[in-house]
């Protein structure tokens, strides 16, 4: 039975109903036209259903590890003579404009010491030794570049390509361009987000349908104990069995269905009536995807699980894994916000990379090992770097830190498609602005479609009369670190 038998009831139609009606007779019929023939009235094609890549895509999925904050490139993956021969001397260049208003500082030596690692010898700083184990699958990217020298901005490029106007995600428009493999989970999850520097902006999906847009789980401000009693609590319908439930929502989804007619495709009205269908199918495998207690000992032990200190971002990595092997499309994992060191680098930064070591490099090896990493994309970033000059303090206090630096700085990849053991691009010889094989933001979205078999040109969307796209206007593909 139809189940809105009992709740219809026609009504005489209004003056503004009929010239809504009359108005929008010929609109309609294009409308048809563009279609190809699909029935008027029916509900829309699946927004989330997979769709054919423009050619072979080396990666499947993205696993996206955001270092909150801006790591020090010199301080971890750029280590650069000239610092360690002129250290304390004054900056030899006119500083770019900068984030702080304080006077600049003399030039910072490193503060850690480097290693090569593996056979590669990618030299990596005693920051981050279990990273550094994992050398020979990394692919270092030196000269990365973008404009945001604040937070926000630098964040909202990051993510979305722009920063100043509000633009759909880069994994929105993964998930916009290729679907998702499972029904059952949102095709792009960001797990604790951060809420600040633009907040639901960085995972949003702007004037993409909301489909496409993240789904956070959690927050960067709550415990992974709190967030794990989600899935269950809230996923689970108790009261119900699933006919009763498929019948409710049938009811819901059906008064929603006629409220679209008359409002004529409204994209956040599809978006409401999409996330209630996800809603109900997630009851069938997300609370068993979110069970992380149930992997082994050895598995909670390769992540951290069994430490304190990273037990969070453990967890995080570990159901990123768990979330990659059941075909989610994008995954965000954020450690927020503890890169910021204006001061007091030399206490903060060991710690905060004690918290990240581990987990980075148990998530590198585990995905190695279960034969994902070919085909799983893990990018780690933060959204700009650090200057080469000391920003506060002195050598004799030890408060000193490091302002921020979008000119030129640091990321990794690996798995995916790119060359593993390999150093991409360099900045100058002091660590200030990337000189050779630059990878602009524009750039890097560029090449992470590419490895996913989008070409950024040809992946767009038609809005407010002219067509968008990640990139912009701009973007070149890096080929050179293509495996």
């Amino acid at each position: 039975m139809d189940p809105m038998h009992f709740y219809r009831q026609e009504k005489p139609m209004t003056r503004r109903g009929a010239l809504r009606a009359a108005a929008c007779g010929f609109g309609m019929l294009g409308l048809a036209d563009l279609l190809a023939g699909a029935e008027l009235g029916s509900a829309p094609a699946d927004p989330l259903a997979p769709k054919a890549p423009h050619f072979a895509p080396k990666a499947k999925r993205v696993i996206f590890l955001f270092m909150h904050g801006g790591v020090s490139h010199i301080d971890s993956f750029d280590p650069k003579e000239r610092l360690y021969r002129d250290n304390g001397k004054p900056l030899p260049i006119k500083r770019p404009l900068a984030f702080a208003e304080s006077p600049v500082g003399p030039l910072l030596k490193p503060l850690w010491d480097y290693k090569n690692y593996g056979q590669s010898g990618i030299p990596v700083s005693d920051l981050f030794p279990n990273i550094g184990s994992c050398a020979d699958d990394l692919c270092v990217i030196r000269s990365m570049c973008g404009e945001g020298v604040d937070h926000g901005a630098a964040m909202l490029q990051t993510f979305t390509g722009m920063s100043n106007v509000v633009r759909p995600s880069m994994g929105a428009w993964t998930v916009y361009g290729l679907g998702t493999e499972n029904r059952n989970l949102p095709g792009y999850i960001t797990i604790k987000p951060t809420l600040s520097h633009g907040g639901g902006r960085n995972w949003g999906s702007a004037f993409l349908p909301g489909a496409y847009q993240g789904t956070a789980i959690g927050n960067a401000g709550m415990k992974v104990e709190d967030i794990q009693a989600e899935p269950i609590e809230y996923l689970l319908q108790k009261k119900l069995n699933s006919d009763q439930q498929r019948f409710e929502l049938d009811m819901l989804q059906s008064m929603n269905r006629r409220h679209a007619e008359i409002r004529h495709s409204d994209p956040n009205l599809e978006a409401r009536i999409q996330s209630f269908e996800l809603a109900f199918r997630m009851q069938a495998q997300a609370p068993e995807a979110f069970e992380v207690e149930k992997e082994s000992e050895a598995t909670k032990k390769l992540y951290g699980l069994d430490q304190e200190v990273t037990r969070d971002f453990g967890w995080q990595c570990l159901l990123a894994r768990r979330l990659a092997e059941r075909d989610v499309r994008y995954i965000q994992c954020t450690h927020s916000y503890k890169w910021d060191q204006h001061s007091d680098i030399l206490e903060r930064h060991p710690a905060n990379a004690k918290e990240v070591d581990v987990p980075i490099a148990g998530l590198l090896k585990d995905l190695k090992a279960r034969g994902l990493l070919k085909d799983t994309l893990v990018i780690w970033a933060g959204e700009f770097g650090r200057t080469p000059v000391s920003e506060t303090g002195t050598n004799a206090n030890q408060k000193f830190g490091r302002d921020h630096n979008p000119y030129g700085y640091s990321i990794w990849m690996a798995g995916g498609g790119v060359k593993p053991g390999f150093i991409y691009g360099a900045t100058d010889d002091i660590g200030y602005f990337a000189v050779e094989d630059r990878m602009h933001i524009h750039d890097f979205h560029a090449t992470v479609l590419h490895l996913m078999g989008l070409d950024h040109k040809r992946l767009t969307y038609n809005y407010s009369g002219r067509d968008f796209r990640l990139t912009d206007v701009a973007g070149v593909v890096a080929e050179k670190m293509l495996a």
